[in-house]
């Protein structure tokens, strides 16, 4: 079963805590703090696998989570790190976070970190200084990321085959290639994107079927919708049109219309080929070719027939040809772009900017403070709020990074409720 889109539930391991310990040994008194790390939690990676070819695994297994860091411990011991956990995907996966790309797999093989494990926290050994000789602050393991995940598989092919149900596309994929696709005499025979390898003077063509459009598909009507998005990386479009439709340029213009209004595909290099030509007289053919012309005087228009072998592989030359020079003007597109358009990044662009926030809001219970910055969200993940000697070490650290004088200048009282990271507390008098 072709499964082309899929959501999945990730939750990275949470890193492990670390530990508040002592040494005990004989004739050794005030040993001193040896608390161990936590262990990283287990990050969630993405793995491209040419041998995968759909997302319907994830339907079964709508879950995945790598395993937690463990605990610190005494003697310094720091805790195991969990495994990570890894994923193999098809090659063309799209990963998404709340409708961005975080990740675009395209060679096999290729991985991306998807979910991060959580760092684990430190043990008191961490913590003891020339001022604090007994530590009892340890940290808790930070959480791993956790999110929803919106899978989408865009196959990967040199020649994406696109016209009305019934075009004869599916009849033409199997006569060029290895594909084996469903083929009958009726609209909508294939339901799903098939993929076959044809070869030409020893050069190999992968060519993507993909379900026949219909007038308003970009818009979501027939199946075309569902699967526009597999022709998205494709060099060259091969539109097909059965030479016995009533108005060829028609038929033309109807798939053209649909492509313009998804993506960027009507500037995608393409050729036009009228199929089922055996036997048909070549006056109508040629006013079939006509009638495509009047739409686009651009139109390279060849006559075939995939039973009958008819001009075949003069078509399969010329995609050959127009592939290689789609993927050059491709590959100099991006050398430009990687040199000419990265932003320029002023050395102390970051100079002035703070790297923390301070939201005063009310509420029902009062005035409330919500500090966010990666940093200090950071800390207060990894405070553990049941120790006070840990939640005193949070503030020291709010103090250091001025956010306390900020919290003053907002109005900010011993009573007041400051929340960072989902964690809340209040201030105390002697702030």
């Amino acid at each position: 079963m072709f499964v082309d889109t899929a959501k999945v539930k990730l939750q990275a391991g949470k890193g492990g805590d670390g530990a508040v310990s002592f040494r005990h040994e004989i004739y050794i008194p005030k040993g001193g703090p040896d608390g161990g790390d936590g262990g990283h939690g287990g990050s969630i990676i993405f793995r491209a696998d040419k041998d995968t070819n759909t997302l319907l695994n994830f339907k079964f297994t709508p879950e995945l989570k790598a395993e937690d860091g463990k605990n610190g411990s005494g003697t310094r011991s720091a805790g195991r790190s969990g495994k990570d956990l890894i994923v193999e995907v098809p090659i063309g996966t799209v990963v998404k976070k709340d409708g961005k790309v975080i990740a675009d797999l395209t060679n096999d093989k290729e991985e991306a970190i998807i979910a991060k494990g959580g760092d684990g926290g430190f043990g008191n050994a961490h913590f003891k200084s020339s001022t604090r000789q007994a530590p009892i602050i340890a940290e808790v393991g930070e959480p791993g990321e956790s999110f929803e995940a919106e899978l989408e598989l865009k196959l990967l092919a040199d020649v994406g085959l696109v016209g009305l149900p019934n075009a004869g596309k599916s009849t033409f994929l199997s006569v060029v290639s290895n594909a084996k696709p469903e083929i009958a005499d009726y609209p909508f025979t294939t339901i799903t994107p098939n993929l076959g390898v044809a070869t030409i003077d020893d050069k190999n063509i992968l060519i993507a079927d993909i379900p026949g459009l219909i007038e308003g598909a970009a818009e979501g009507k027939g199946l075309g919708h569902a699967f526009l998005r597999h022709v998205d990386r494709t060099s060259v479009l091969l539109h097909l049109i059965d030479v016995y439709n009533d108005d060829a340029g028609k038929a033309y213009e109807t798939i053209r219309n649909e492509l313009k209004q998804y993506s960027d595909l009507q500037d995608r290099p393409e050729i036009v080929a009228l199929t089922k030509c055996e036997g048909v007289d070549p006056e109508i053919i040629n006013l079939q070719k006509q009638s495509i012309l009047a739409k686009n005087p651009d139109a390279e228009v060849f006559a075939i027939s995939s039973s009958a072998h008819l001009n075949l592989e003069n078509l399969l030359r010329k995609l050959v040809t127009q592939i290689r020079t789609s993927n050059i003007k491709k590959e100099n597109v991006e050398k430009n772009v990687t040199k000419n358009e990265l932003p320029v990044i002023s050395l102390n662009a970051h100079a002035s900017k703070t790297n923390w926030e301070v939201e005063r809001i009310e509420t029902e219970d009062g005035i409330k403070y919500i500090v966010t910055g990666d940093k200090i969200e950071k800390f207060a993940r990894r405070t553990n709020f049941n120790n006070y000697a840990s939640v005193n070490r949070l503030r020291d650290i709010l103090k250091k990074l001025g956010i306390r004088a900020e919290l003053t200048s907002r109005g900010a009282q011993p009573e007041s409720i400051i929340s960072i990271a989902g964690h809340e507390f209040t201030l105390v008098e002697d702030w």
